[in-house]
């Protein structure tokens, strides 16, 4: 009768160790069910630059570049910065009439599992008639959803531009149009 007892028992615990085991690896998966990014672009009233943060989950983007590379990609990589900045400028441009707008990398940082990556325009440009190419992630994730979120002012004068953009696997290019509201010109002076 022990003996029964000891292996009834030895079966328990063993069933109820593969359960956490499996409950704990699944917990990582099932955590992160929704695959989002978001891009603000900002008009820079005193440079005139439009000025670009990327906000994304760290692992996807290291993921990503690991499937697309075929490599083990971490922040220990020899080339880690580079291949970061490098699928950024691959997978987000802006275009105003039918010309690429050249952004140059600022850089990024990682805080608390998100990625913060920063680009700048490098001449003078308006956020009105702005077309903007956005793949960041898109092709890895199927469910990966983009905003670009924009503020600035358009060509005429105290004309203020804002809104958003949605990407996705379907929707990979926008145009920001002049949905334009007048700025408030005490508002301008601040």
């Amino acid at each position: 009768m022990l003996a029964f007892s000891r292996s009834f028992l030895n079966a328990v615990t063993s069933k109820i160790l593969a359960s956490i085991l499996l409950v704990g690896l699944a917990a990582p998966a099932a955590a992160h069910t929704y695959f989002f990014g978001v891009s603000e672009l900002n008009y820079n009233s005193k440079s005139k630059h439009i000025e670009i943060i990327h906000q994304f989950t760290a692992h996807d983007i290291e993921n990503t570049i690991a499937e697309i590379k075929q490599i083990h990609f971490s922040a220990e990589h020899p080339s880690y910065d580079k291949y970061i900045q490098a699928y950024f400028e691959k997978h987000f441009m802006l275009e105003q009439n039918n010309k690429a707008i050249k952004l140059n990398w600022i850089g990024f940082e990682i805080r608390r599992g998100q990625i913060f990556a920063y680009q700048e325009s490098n001449s003078a440009n308006f956020l009105a008639d702005l077309v903007v190419k956005n793949t960041i992630l898109v092709d890895t994730y199927t469910k990966q959803i983009n905003t670009v979120n924009y503020q600035g002012v358009s060509f005429a004068p105290h004309i203020k531009v804002q809104g958003s953009l949605t990407f996705n696997s379907s929707q990979r290019i926008a145009e920001i149009k002049a949905l334009e509201s007048q700025v408030n010109t005490s508002e301008e002076k601040q």
